[in-house]
């Protein structure tokens, strides 16, 4: 690393033709020189990312490995900062502020946050990617790839051997700890099912050695299975909730963003009361349909208005998915979205592979669904929409509970969160910008912000022909990413008890049991992220105005998302700026 910031220093001093200036041609080459790194900071990322150099290996998660680690990230600092980066093109003042932000990020997280200490899902995810980052996709010949995951599952008894040696038991949450029971074996199911079934692409020699390598890694993930519920599970003492110091920091780098957590509080917390009221007039709209000589007092009170939202809403619960059908239903949904944003030309729709799949045992019981893009550097490949299958212990009453939350209209509306406009067509065209390294940083706000953008944007548009059933639906999903920025602070800071948050957003919020309980278990494992659905949408929604402002009759939706969606997925301020020609951000604004 020494001999690279010495590099760096004399392009400073020196430069080459390609560049617009010494400072860009330094900063490309320290970019450059990160991403060729990443399988020293985690070859399983690597893998995920695009890049395949070190796909035969696993992640060293031991003391000396997080020394390596921290050394590392601190000479990127140095280098970065040894850049002037005033002098850098707009375009790389972005990546600049997006790489120093991480790098600190990355160094805070190891250092302060330290969930290598505390949550056994870090390590549950490691492995379990470890592997399905190998198989899902096709982006080398089966046998090469299934090569890689035969090394791999040889390491796995190191792996998780010094995933045991870095947790403090007192320090691990019980909710952590259970996940972790019900999570650690889906290794095992992906081994079983997508492993074995294609083993004969390998040699007779190469079968006998994936065979061994099985039964090691399936012997030492069964051994982490009894570590967890005879070991860890008892001992878990720990406080899931983070406190505020951490809590701020944590969401200051999470966001990347001016809005801070009583800001965003204050914030949602005016938005939840005009959502609610929102609601109420479409409701009545709804309900008149049902029974059409209604009429509704003038000044209704809080009861009266919620049980007229809840008689409209059980309107849309009368349409229910079979209880094994949700991936069928959201592939219909996802066609007739498609059709709707081309006819109404709204954004371009990429031709970039999809597919919707039952999501992976090791990933399920954090979120119902997730769109999972191919890496930045794995060019070509399917985008999965992944979907969790319902529990099969739950009761008939719990089913009818989820069914409900997710009725077909509420399907619709996912599929436009993680599909079309959403995950799915934003991230296909985000990577298409040039900077890898932009790729690799993306922002969770702009993404999840997208999201809920481009639920709220369809609706206006017309989408079901201005059904204001669908309006009601799609106003309650908007309230969902409003509680959810809510009790994301007031559990980790606020101390807020399960019983509160039930009633906020069963009550408050509209949801059904099911889907509520789900979300108390995800805010305590996680923290900050419940946030960015709801500041990335208030960022986008500003953002789109000022655009509106200052094209004035040249704005149109499909040049406006178009060009939106072309500078990659940083925080949408850096965004703006470069649609605005505004000066870009810098870390202290």
């Amino acid at each position: 690393m020494k001999q690279l910031i010495l590099t760096l220093s004399i392009l400073l001093l020196c430069g080459v033709a390609v560049a617009a200036t010494p400072a860009d041609e330094a900063f490309e080459a320290l970019a450059n020189k990160y991403i060729s790194d990443l399988g020293k900071f985690s070859p399983v990322n690597a893998t995920l990312i695009g890049d395949h150099a070190a796909d035969g290996l696993l992640d060293q998660v031991d003391t000396t490995a997080r020394d390596n680690t921290r050394a590392l990230l601190r000479d990127y600092a140095t280098a970065l900062n040894a850049i002037d980066r005033d002098a850098l093109s707009r375009a790389n003042q972005v990546d600049a502020e997006l790489l120093l932000h991480n790098l600190e990020s990355s160094l805070w997280s190891l250092d302060e946050l330290q969930e290598w200490a505390w949550n056994p899902l870090y390590y549950v995810n490691i492995a379990g990617s470890a592997i399905y980052g190998l198989v899902a996709r096709d982006f080398a010949p089966l046998g090469t790839r299934l090569i890689s995951a035969t090394s791999r599952l040889e390491q796995v008894p190191r792996f998780l051997q010094q995933a045991r040696a870095s947790l403090e038991p007192a320090r691990v949450p019980k909710i952590h700890a259970e996940t972790a029971v019900q999570q650690n074996l889906g290794l095992i199911s992906i081994i079983d099912t997508m492993i074995v079934p294609v083993m004969d692409a390998l040699s007779t020699e190469q079968q006998v050695r994936l065979d061994a390598a099985i039964e090691t890694a399936r012997n030492a993930v069964t051994d982490h299975q009894s570590w967890l519920e005879e070991e860890l599970l008892p001992k878990a003492n720990g406080e899931f909730r983070i406190g505020a110091e951490l809590y701020d920091t944590k969401l200051a780098f999470a966001l990347n963003s001016p809005l801070n957590r009583r800001e965003i509080t204050a914030r949602a917390e005016r938005e939840f009361e005009a959502v609610r009221n929102a609601m109420y007039e479409v409701a009545k709209i709804v309900y008149v349909e049902k029974h059409p000589f209604t009429t509704f007092p003038d000044a209704p009170d809080e009861a009266y208005r919620q049980a007229i939202i809840r008689a409209a809403l059980e309107q849309a619960y009368k349409k229910l998915p079979p209880r094994d059908g949700i991936v069928d239903v959201a592939k219909n949904y996802l066609q007739q979205a498609t059709e709707f944003v081309i006819e109404h030309d709204i954004v371009t729709v990429p031709d970039d592979p999809v597919e919707i799949i039952i999501m992976p045992e090791f990933q399920r019981g954090v979120t119902v669904a997730y769109l999972d893009p191919p890496g930045p550097l794995d060019k070509g490949q399917s985008a999965f929409y992944a979907v969790a299958p319902l529990p099969t212990d739950w009761t008939d009453e719990q089913v009818e509970s989820f069914l409900r939350e997710y009725n077909m209209l509420s399907i619709q509306d996912l599929t436009i969160h993680e599909g079309v406009p959403g995950h799915y067509l934003q991230l296909a065209l985000s990577n298409r910008y040039p900077s890898t390294l932009r790729s690799v940083l993306w922002s969770g706000p702009f993404v999840e912000g997208w999201g809920v953008y481009a639920e709220q944007m369809m609706v206006e548009e017309g989408y079901l022909n201005h059904d204001p059933l669908m309006k009601l639906i799609n106003l309650k999903w908007y309230l969902r990413a409003v509680t959810n920025a809510i009790i994301d602070s007031a559990i980790h800071v606020g101390g807020m008890t399960r019983e509160a948050a039930m009633k906020l957003m069963v009550e408050g919020g509209f949801q059904e049991e099911r889907e509520a309980a789900g979300k108390w278990v995800r805010a305590q494992l996680t923290s900050a992220q419940l946030s960015t659905y709801f500041v990335g949408y208030q960022e986008h929604i500003e953002m789109r105005r000022a655009v509106e402002a200052a094209w004035g009759d040249e704005f149109t939706l499909r040049r406006y998302h178009d060009q939106a969606l072309s500078y990659g997925s940083p925080p949408v301020r850096f965004v703006r700026a470069l649609m605005l020609n505004e000066d870009i951000p810098q870390r202290s604004e």
